[in-house]
């Protein structure tokens, strides 16, 4: 297929709803986009600008430096140990990279990509641009002998579900079983709410409980937009399989796929501080503590949710007449119809608003059924 081929962008299909929510005599409040809205850390910002005489070209391995804080980040905060630089390699965001993934392993006709249920829409749109299919599943027994490449998402976007250890060894061994390379997409991971994550880190898929040591076929993908607020940086990176990393660092030299080098100067500063991410998460925290009641008093059930920096939530009603009445109210959410086929009827409350936003929007919740 063609990039003409592809639907046009989702989020067009909301600007009548936001148009309407604007139209509140107090502003809108737009908890449709999980863009982070708070302050880059000073230290990150303070490593950019350091870093700004950057007159070659950065290598799109990335720096010894950058390639040895990522390895010793998944030590430290996600319980991986002995990755070395061989393991890892930065990548412009996330975005691309699950959208190109398919490309890079060489996918195409005939091959599937199975990807969860409730699913950003990038997996999808990865495999179709490669001319594969695409299988929406949670289940790994569901997974086609055909499958070439299995997303998981952990916590997901949009429905903040946690993987445990168990599904995720299950998964990896399901993939192995079918020939299929196992991607699975962690970038909130460092944001568990409920449950056994309240108290304890979530689980990667190279998490030693699950891969006993054997890393073959299994990539772990991570971004600091969100536990870092460098959203506008574009950076993340991919650690897993030695020989899978190899591979895809040639295609991405082919490619010219380079993280700047002050951007990975600003990796560097970031992986290395936790402090910043333990304060953010003390942010969405709060402001999930103020939402999510609202949320439920005025009628919504909110499901999964475990983790991540929404709320995936239905009242019992088509998604698009939930948006209606929420922009009523000056409130701006996301129709699950963007995440898949299978949950009309819910909506996406992000996290990534201001304090004072969070709280008026948990007002006027709270009004709307008093």
């Amino acid at each position: 297929m063609s990039v003409h081929d592809l639907a046009d962008y989702p989020w067009d299909a909301v600007a009548p709803y936001a148009e309407r929510a604007r139209r509140h005599p107090d502003g809108i409040v737009d908890l449709s986009i999980g863009s982070p809205v708070d302050p880059t850390p000073v230290v990150v910002a303070d490593a950019l600008r350091s870093a700004t005489d950057a007159h070659a070209y950065p290598q799109t391995v990335g720096t010894v430096a950058l390639r040895e804080a990522i390895a010793d980040w998944y030590e430290r905060r996600r319980g991986v140990p002995r990755l070395t630089a061989s393991h890892v390699i930065p990548t412009v965001g996330s975005k691309e990279l699950v959208a190109l993934l398919p490309l890079l392993l060489g996918l195409g006709s005939g091959d599937t990509v199975v990807h969860p249920r409730a699913a950003y829409p990038s997996y999808e749109v990865g495999a179709r641009l490669v001319g594969a299919a695409a299988f929406a599943s949670d289940e790994p027994g569901e997974w086609p002998d055909t499958t070439r490449l299995v997303w998981l998402n952990t916590p997901g976007n949009p429905d903040g579900r946690v993987l445990d250890v168990d599904e995720l060894r299950r998964a990896a061994a399901r993939a192995r079983e079918i020939g299929a390379v196992l991607a699975s997409d962690e970038c909130y991971a460092e944001l568990g709410w409920e449950g056994p994550w309240a108290d304890a880190a979530v689980p990667s898929i190279l998490d030693p409980r699950v891969t006993e040591g054997d890393l073959t076929g299994l990539l772990s993908v991570y971004s600091l937009s969100k536990q870092s607020n460098l959203a506008g940086y574009r950076a993340a990176f991919l650690a897993g399989d030695p020989e899978l990393v190899a591979g895809l660092v040639t295609a991405r030299k082919h490619l010219g796929l380079m993280v700047p080098g002050p951007v990975q100067a600003a990796m560097i500063a970031a992986l290395h501080d936790d402090a910043h991410v333990d304060q953010q998460k003390a942010l969405y925290r709060a402001r999930r503590d103020v939402l999510k009641p609202a949320v439920e008093a005025a009628g919504f059930r909110v499901d999964r949710s475990e983790g991540g920096l929404y709320l995936w939530a239905t009242a019992g009603e088509d998604a698009w007449d939930s948006l209606g009445r929420l922009a009523e109210l000056g409130i701006l959410a996301g129709p699950g119809h963007f995440y898949g086929t299978h949950y009309p009827q819910h909506v996406r409350f992000s996290l990534t608003a201001t304090d004072d936003r969070i709280a008026l929007a948990a007002s006027r919740l709270t009004a709307s059924v008093s």
